[in-house]
């Protein structure tokens, strides 16, 4: 018999509301953040709103994982150990982690999750990290199809990628730039995006080759038409991004990937959801009204143009048309989208991207709240769709388990009995005298046992076993069903199945043999870990001791490609001399290029 492989969608939770509405949109699991130790420092969350999405998630057999993946410094290790120990307390799944340090701890039988921030290149890595007794690993984003398809031939641990959301230009956990600008560690959750900024691009003659322009700005990420060949390379946890997105993005992203996996589902049965429950969604999901920087794939089929963001790092959203007239005060579109009052739009021109709401739609013609000043031609775009946002502040989603009812008879009474789509079954028995139905009753039973209402609950069948045409008041049949309905509840509660790992002491060897600032290590549980496994820690974390002279950022994303001027595809001489810098007032980067690897390093002149 063939083995059926569980597939996760796993969505972002900036708090619990936002985790709740993922899930009943249809997410197997979601990550959220707890204060103080996230890889986004703003999306931090308390124990109890933690333990009241637990809760919730575990209905539906959902997961709840929560990020504590920023590096430790030695004071913060008691906390952190106590904090582990109180997420296991309240039943929380996995940790998504990246310093080694928390593996030395006194841990609960809790799983981990590695981090991308524990930069998963290669298969030796997650071999390592497997044998480490890590439970899942989250991949580079830089990885080919090709790339996962390799490592997870080489490793049984479950893999998990990013299928959606921003793009940071560096490899994940390899980026100290804002660390050493601003102070502010990446590796801490307090990234200051200093590849959002606009900079000019020099030559090492002064000439200007590009001149405020966001050079490290790249699109973002869109895996959906890549999911079943994910799938096939051996993925099984599939992650939408985005920690500080808002309940509106998530609602909305969620439902485009649970409607198109369902759908591969359904033509390939070795898969299946790896939650319980059906989503209805009360609304058309489209990912171009989310906000977005124009999509890329990324390097899942290899190095390709336009995977950068130039001209803006804010959200352009959906091509609307091109503007065919304009007026004093009044637009014209050759458009097939209909436009409310409301939307926001927007355009590129010499400064930039600009903007302009709409105060009103008069057939063809449309009223700007401010009249931009846009040529006829201009490429326009809807950054905000009024109608579909506020759409999205009600409710937009259920999510019901399939339940099946039995109804039979005892010599003194009834006996009632439900099964959920996971088997989960519960009984009871009534005592009570029976009496003939005068009128025909098998439609009113039916009936009020399956008014679930709004419970989590979606009676998809029910039997009726009697001897006789028995009368039963539709009062107790509705006291029956809730009677049922919260016994069914507590065997789902009783019967999850939390997975227990307990993280056991390893020698084996790490890929690497020295460690220097790169890899991150910040407390002395964390160099006791490496050197456990045959690693000399020659450079503490960039965050304990800043390095001078060192690439603070390691990117595939290469310029000299961008420009047309990779030397793997021609050989005219570069017409600017190097090394090129890139510059923001007085902030001065400088870039170099290994070929060999195809990465540009940036590194800051002070």
């Amino acid at each position: 018999m063939k083995t059926v492989k569980k597939i996760e969608l796993l969505a972002p939770a900036k708090d619990k509301e936002v985790g709740k509405e993922a899930i009943l949109h249809g997410a197997d699991a979601v990550y959220i953040g707890i204060e103080g130790f996230s890889a986004r420092s703003t999306a931090g969350n308390s124990i109890d709103d933690i333990a009241e999405l637990v809760g919730f998630a575990h209905l539906f057999n959902a997961r709840v994982y929560v990020a504590l993946n920023t590096i430790l410094y030695k004071d913060e290790l008691p906390k952190v150990e106590r904090l582990i120990w109180n997420l296991y307390r309240i039943n929380v799944d996995a940790l998504i982690v990246q310093d080694m340090g928390i593996l030395q701890l006194n841990l609960p039988p809790i799983p981990l999750h590695a981090s991308t921030q524990t930069d998963n290149r290669t298969a030796e890595k997650v071999k390592f990290l497997e044998s480490a007794g890590f439970s899942q690993v989250v991949l580079a984003r830089e990885l080919s199809i090709g790339d996962i398809a390799e490592i997870a031939s080489q490793v049984s641990v479950p893999l998990e990628v990013f299928i959606h959301g921003s793009l940071c230009v560096s490899y994940s956990g390899q980026c100290y730039l804002s660390e050493a600008v601003t102070g502010r560690s990446a590796n801490r959750g307090e990234c200051a995006q200093m590849c959002r900024l606009p900079y000019d691009l020099e030559d090492a003659n002064g000439s200007i080759i590009k001149k405020d322009t966001h050079l490290l700005s790249l699109k973002d990420f869109n895996q959906y038409d890549n999911l079943e060949e994910l799938l096939e390379a051996g993925v099984s946890s599939l992650k939408i991004e985005g920690r500080l997105k808002g309940i509106s993005y998530v609602k909305n992203v969620v439902s485009v990937y649970r409607q198109k996996l369902d759908k591969i589902f359904e033509k390939k049965p070795q898969y299946m959801r790896s939650s319980s429950g059906t989503s209805r969604i009360d609304f058309k999901p489209d990912l171009s009204k989310s906000f977005n920087r124009g999509f890329t794939d990324y390097f899942s089929h290899g190095r390709q143009q336009n995977i950068w963001s130039f001209d803006s790092p804010k959200s352009l959203g959906e091509y609307i048309g091109t503007i065919k007239s304009t007026g004093r005060n009044n637009l014209t579109f050759n458009t097939k989208h209909v436009l409310h009052n409301g939307d926001g739009l927007c355009f590129m021109d010499r400064n930039g991207l600009n903007g302009f709401r709409i105060n009103r739609v008069e057939g063809n013609l449309i009223f700007p709240t401010q009249m931009p000043n846009i040529a006829i031609g201009t490429k326009v775009y809807r950054n905000y769709d009024h109608e579909f946002e506020n759409r999205l502040t009600k409710p937009t989603a259920e999510r019901k388990v399939s339940i099946s009812i039995l109804l039979g008879e005892i010599s003194n009474g009834f006996v009632l009995h439900a099964t959920d789509e996971d088997d989960n079954r519960v009984s009871f028995t009534i005592m009570l005298e029976k009496s003939n139905a005068k009128k025909p009753q098998q439609d009113n039973i039916r009936n009020q046992l399956s008014k679930t209402g709004n419970t989590i609950f979606n009676v998809t069948d029910i039997e009726i076993d009697f001897t006789n045409d028995w009368f039963i008041p539709s009062s107790l049949l509705s006291e029956w069903r809730k009677k049922l309905v919260e016994l069914l509840i507590k065997a789902r509660k009783v019967n999850y199945r939390q997975e227990i790992k307990q993280i056991l002491p390893t020698s084996h060897t790490y890929p690497v043999k020295q460690l220097t600032y790169l890899g991150n290590v910040s407390n002395e549980k964390s160099r006791s870990f490496y050197m456990q496994h045959g690693s000399e820690v020659i450079q503490p974390a960039f965050e304990v001791q800043s390095q001078q002279n060192v690439p603070l950022m390691f990117t595939k994303h290469c310029l000299k490609y961008a420009l047309g001027w990779c030397p793997k595809e021609i050989k005219d001489k570069l017409p600017y001399q190097e090394p090129f810098y890139l510059v923001n007032n007085r902030l001065r980067l400088k870039l170099t290029f290994d070929c060999k690897t195809c990465e540009m390093h940036v590194s800051q002149e002070k």
